[in-house]
């Protein structure tokens, strides 16, 4: 018996301990931006607030342009890692901010959350920089609040990408149930590494993995999981509210500016298709149509589309998507 229990000991001190799970604080504090952080501090609803933003300057000659990057739901501006880069050695002055609620911005006790809010607080954002007609770039939920501010400040935008952006149909005029803001924040108090992971695999890269990904899994799971684990679950139930109940499709055909859709055609994205009836479900998110659809509903708008692709294409094939970003942006 005393033979067996050194041997276990042995083995106990020569395996070495599994690495603990990052977590981070509820503006995710600990997590490594690639950029420095800077802060917007101002007012909104009564409450004072600080927005994070990433303000990259040109890698070499200056182009005199700006380009400012919108985030998705489940990103952050730390997710445009390497369109950061390509843009700025492409001479381009970047602005990549981290909306109220998300990553290393505030996340309010109680706010009333709209596109329009957030977009006056971008606006604000870059009125203090002294951005002028920037080109927007935005991604998934970026998307709709990047049409939203289109729409709002025509003259203050010289064009608009949509990456996969989310809004290209309504979910709740198809037949999705609604879920009230408590039923997301019960569902979002249980998100851990493995759902995200799972559901990202599933939509974001059509079940192709990469080593690259888990950062971005530990991003959101750290920040999920940490000190700050019921607030931001409080915040991110008011968002998808905002985002399931404030379409944006309605109004694709009054957007006055040069709009570029970037699609990646296996993108399958679709809030509340996990609770939606089976008949109505298999209408949703078909990106190859509704890249399409919405397309022709812009005024004079540009189709770029990735085949086989799911929701991130510039995370997914960053060469390619960056290659033609450039190109749609020089035009």
């Amino acid at each position: 018996m005393k033979r067996l229990t050194a041997a276990f000991l042995v083995l106990a001190l020569a395996t070495p301990a599994l690495a603990e799970p990052p977590t981070y604080g509820p503006q995710l504090e600990g997590f490594a931006y690639p950029y420095p952080v800077q802060r917007f501090a101002f007012e909104s609803q009564g409450r004072a607030l600080s927005m994070a933003y990433l303000d990259v300057p040109p890698a070499g000659p200056t182009n005199g342009r700006a380009a400012v990057l919108l985030h998705g739901k489940n990103f952050c501006a730390a997710s445009w890692e390497q369109t950061i880069a390509a843009l700025s050695q492409a001479g381009y002055r970047v602005i990549a901010p981290d909306q109220i609620g998300f990553c290393a911005s505030t996340k309010p006790d109680h706010y009333q959350y709209s596109f329009q809010q957030l977009a006056e607080n971008t606006h604000a954002l870059l009125a203090k920089l002294g951005i002028d007609k920037p080109a927007l770039i935005a991604h998934s939920t970026g998307g709709m609040l990047a049409t939203r501010y289109a729409l709002m400040y025509p003259d203050a935008v010289s064009r608009l990408v949509l990456v996969n952006p989310i809004g290209l149909e309504d979910w709740k005029a198809k037949g999705v149930p609604y879920r009230t803001v408590d039923q997301w924040y019960q569902r979002e108090l249980k998100l851990s590494a493995d759902s995200i992971r799972a559901y990202e695999r599933a939509t974001y890269y059509v079940g192709r993995w990469k080593p690259d990904y888990e950062k971005w899994v530990d991003m959101l799971a750290g920040l999920n999981r940490g000190p700050g684990h019921e607030i931001v679950a409080w915040n991110s139930a008011l968002i998808y509210d905002m985002i399931f109940t404030q379409p944006v499709f309605y109004e694709f055909r009054d957007l006055k500016v040069p709009t570029v859709l970037m699609i990646g055609t296996a993108d399958n994205t679709a809030i509340g298709a996990d609770i939606a009836p089976p008949e109505v479900k298999k209408r949703l998110g078909h990106y190859d149509v509704l890249g399409k659809e919405v397309a022709a509903l812009i005024p004079n708008a540009r189709l770029i589309e990735f085949p086989g692709l799911g929701h991130a294409p510039q995370m997914e094939e960053p060469e390619r998507f960056h290659a033609e970003l450039l190109k749609a942006l020089g035009e």
